[in-house]
């Protein structure tokens, strides 16, 4: 390609990103809090059901007073109580308080009263509500009381708060990180700069385009998705920008010319760069078949991004490398003749001492690796409502205070609603079923609904309360077969649900496209299943010592239902990118050199970019830790942890020691052999 011809591409790109941005403007979406549960859940079609009760459009928000000191409230705390309650009322746009009078506990320390809000806030809207309601609570609050604004809206409202400028500091975090690792790995004051530039700029292009590609097709953006998808812009771009620098440099070593030096490098790079997109965007792509919304949205979300970062690497990367030549470099100026990568360095002395000793390299490495995978086991799976945050929320400290003084189940509910003909049968049914404390009728809608409040006698979102809401919906459903059971802990119990059902259907998938995208780029039969094997238990290891690392180590109570998924997705696509930037230079260095000598020549080539490749992409995974949500955190724990495990010592260890015991034979039934070249008398190329 034409330099003039390469610049009018990267201009043309640059400039129709621009006027995009500016056409679809930013989205709200990155305030909004996750949705993990799909339309079709019984409790999501409860919820749908209860707005056509008197106050269906209405979520109350729960205020719990206490005592400063621990004492018992008295009678002026309870008026206190009542008038706080009031201007809640008053702040909501509500002139009389409908709903049960306030509730004093049975130890006469806590006090709670609801106040309804409109159902249908949600994001920075909910939020301006919620802080207004609890403003209103505290002010002319007596100094001896304590008010705690809880309840599902404060929860949502708390959950679009934290991430109010959280994305801000996720992107200036990523992009420092992304900085100060560039440098270190090109020792340049001005190398970086260029792919960093690029990068950002694709970042901030595939942040917009990606969110209203996904709210075109009926999607649910959030913060977790937009947080996730930049930091996967990042980490992938910045993948590829290091390989075809790291090509551009070794061509400055063989050819005089900057500018052929860089044609050749993005002729051979951009093969690697192209399969390694693909696999990546079409294994996110597989969580189109999950039920989870925000899950679902993710995948479009993400593989948007990384489409957008391939070509902003690919395009608009070159002609600006091409523009300093050899200057870029400085003051460690790549010269002609250099000794090529292939042949020296510390990543061939490693490469070299692995092909000697394959059989216990790969036996010890493996069995480490499978050694790790047993931390799974001791490794608890889901978080409550309470445990979502990483930061302080005052929902939750609100609800922790409710639990403390009040029944289980009381401040909470959970509901049924069933048709008003079958409501004697159907309210026997609820009575009858274990682990229910008490039902009441709670309104009849003008459709001919009936509506039950239950309290269950189980802590909330815990195994026995997921048990009572299964035996619940058995008991109604043979009852009327319509009714559905709604409220926080069946909403939990269909959102662990909806995770187990896209684990189960999602990482066949993502295996199933990983291993259709190697069989076609290397032609192979065997080759493909020693590198998908080789990285699921990577992926397996990661999960093992990460989950345990999360709970032990962090201290987190247990991994949040989506994080195995989304961990192994990210894992398992993201570790085919180094697969793919080794096993194409082997595939290339093997015809002349054999399969050993070739596999130990592409890890002394790309070794030392996948090695700056995973520390950079492990270290922006990590930065998801800036984010409010503990789900965040975990995955970017699990997901560093594991790219520096699939780094050094899946990459540079375990394939090269199995490609070495396999020989030739990896490659059948394509033609890759070495060719026939002059070798000393008994000497063998394999």
């Amino acid at each position: 390609m034409s330099r003039r011809l390469s610049w009018l591409i990267a201009l043309v790109i640059v400039v129709s990103s621009g006027a995009l941005m500016g056409l679809l403007g930013q989205s709200s979406s990155a305030e909004q809090s996750p949705v993990p549960v799909p339309d079709s859940a019984g409790s999501a079609r409860a919820d749908a059901a209860r707005e056509a009760f008197p106050g269906g459009d209405e979520a109350p928000v729960i205020l719990v007073v206490t005592r400063t000191d621990g004492a018992p409230l008295d009678q002026n705390d309870l008026q206190a109580t009542e008038q706080a309650r009031q201007r809640m009322l008053s702040a909501a746009g509500t002139t009389a308080p409908p709903g049960p009078p306030t509730q004093v506990s049975d130890d006469g320390q806590a006090a709670l009263a609801t106040v309804p809000l409109d159902a249908g806030l949600s994001g920075f809207a909910l939020t301006d509500e919620v802080e207004q309601v609890r403003a209103a609570a505290d002010d002319g609050l007596p100094d001896a009381l304590r008010a705690e604004v809880t309840g599902g809206p404060a929860f949502g409202a708390d959950i679009a708060d934290s991430f109010s400028g959280a994305n801000v500091t996720l992107l200036a975090v990523t992009a420092a990180v992304v900085a100060l690792l560039l440098i270190i790995t090109y020792r340049s004051p001005t190398l970086w700069l260029v792919p960093l530039l690029v990068i950002a700029f694709a970042d901030r292009v595939a942040a917009v385009l990606g969110t209203a590609i996904a709210e075109a097709v009926g999607m649910t953006p959030d913060g977790s998705t937009s947080g996730i998808t930049s930091v996967l812009v990042f980490g992938a771009g910045t993948n590829y920008a290091l390989l075809l620098i790291s090509r551009y440099r070794e061509e400055l070593g063989r050819h005089e010319s900057p500018r052929d030096a860089l044609d050749i490098a993005v002729r051979r790079a951009a093969p690697a760069i192209l399969a390694s997109n693909a696999t990546v965007v079409l294994a996110l792509l597989t969580l189109l078949l999950a039920e989870a919304p925000t899950t679902r949205s993710l995948g479009v979300q993400a593989a948007s991004g990384l489409v957008v970062a391939a070509v902003f690497v690919l395009l608009v990367l070159p002609p600006l490398l091409g523009l300093f030549g050899r200057k870029l470099f400085w003051p460690f100026i790549p010269k002609m003749g250099a000794r090529a990568l292939t042949d020296s360095g510390v990543w061939h002395r490693v490469a070299s001492a692995v092909a000697r000793r394959p059989a216990p390299v790969a036996a010890v490495s493996i069995g480490a690796l499978a050694l790790l995978c047993t931390g799974i086991l001791a490794t608890p799976l889901g978080l409550s409502q309470t445990e979502q945050f990483r930061v302080q929320a005052e929902s939750v400290d609100g609800y922790s205070t409710l639990a403390e003084h009040f029944p289980s189940g009381l401040t909470d509910p959970t509901v049924v609603i069933a048709t008003a003909q079958r409501a004697d049968a159907v309210q026997r049914a609820i009575s009858d079923t274990p682990g229910v404390v008490s039902v009441t009728p709670a309104g009849t809608a003008p459709n001919g609904l009936q509506q039950f409040s239950v309290v269950l006698d189980a802590p909330p979102a815990s195994d026995e309360a997921f048990d009572t809401v299964d035996a619940l919906r058995d008991s109604v459903h043979d009852a009327d077969p319509s009714a559905l059971v709604g409220g926080s802990d069946a909403k939990a119990r269909d959102a662990a649900a909806a995770a187990r059902h896209d684990r189960v259907v999602v990482i066949p998938a993502i295996l199933a496209v990983v291993l259709a995208v190697l069989y076609v780029l290397l032609r192979a039969a065997l080759a493909p299943l020693v590198l998908v094997a080789a990285t699921v238990l990577s992926a397996l290891a990661a999960l093992g010592l990460g989950g345990w690392a999360s709970v032990h180590v962090f201290g987190f109570p247990a991994l949040d239902n989506t994080a195995p998924l989304f961990a192994f997705l990210f894992l398992v696509a993201l570790g085919v990118d180094y697969t793919i930037f080794l096993v194409t230079r082997a595939k290339e260095e093997t015809p002349e050199h054999g399969t050993t000598d070739g596999i130990v020549r592409a890890v002394s080539a790309t070794g030392a970019v996948i090695t700056s490749a995973g520390i950079v992409l492990a270290a922006v995974f990590c930065v998801l830790g800036v984010l409010p949500l503990i789900v965040l955190t975990q995955v970017g724990i699990i997901v560093g942890l594991g790219i520096l495990l699939d780094t050094f010592v899946v990459r540079t260890v375990v394939i090269p020691a199995l490609f070495t015991l396999i020989g030739p034979r990896i490659w059948w039934p394509a033609a890759v052999g070495a060719r026939p070249r002059h070798r000393k008398a008994g000497s063998v190329v394999r």
